[in-house]
């Protein structure tokens, strides 16, 4: 099993943060995210637990379902079935609020089941496109919650030099 991390800082309150990365949906704004589905709604929330919902990313297909909810700090859930197939212990997104918003944490373990091969395959090649995919739908998160607020995100511009 291979464990990928990818985190980032958005300027918004954590909140806005964790109802827009649990609402999968919004993930289609990431241009390597073709389609999300909430199949079934959760028990207490509609991506709460119990909750079944189903991702078309260019990388395959993945059919989730929500193990942990705790609004707005964490969600973890587990990938049922996939095509390509994977093997999944863990999805995971931890929020926590800071001096510059909301630091999110989303952490998966897989491994591409594989004789021989698996552990090599998910290490050079399932492990930079997750982590891109991840990054990608974080940076679609810190945009469109940045519109929302009116306020800048990331590094300051630099004033050209004259």
């Amino acid at each position: 099993m291979e464990t990928m991390t990818v985190e980032r800082t958005i300027a918004a309150p954590i909140d806005e943060v964790f109802a827009w990365l649990t609402t999968t949906t919004n993930y289609t704004c990431s241009p390597l995210v073709l389609r999300c589905r909430l199949d079934r709604r959760g028990e207490d929330a509609p991506y709460g637990v119990g909750a079944v919902r189903n991702h078309l990313w260019l990388i395959g297909w993945f059919r989730e379902r929500i193990t942990h909810y705790d609004a707005p700090y964490s969600t973890e859930y587990v990938v049922e079935r996939s095509l390509p197939p994977s093997r999944h212990e863990l999805g995971r997104m931890t929020f926590t609020e800071t001096d510059g918003g909301t630091l999110v944490r989303w952490t998966t373990r897989a491994e591409i089941p594989v004789p021989v091969l698996g552990a090599f395959l998910t290490r050079r090649f399932a492990k930079p496109v997750i982590t891109r995919t991840f990054g990608n739908i974080l940076a679609a998160a810190d945009t469109a919650l940045s519109r929302r607020s009116g306020k800048g995100h990331g590094p300051a511009a630099t004033p050209p030099l004259t």
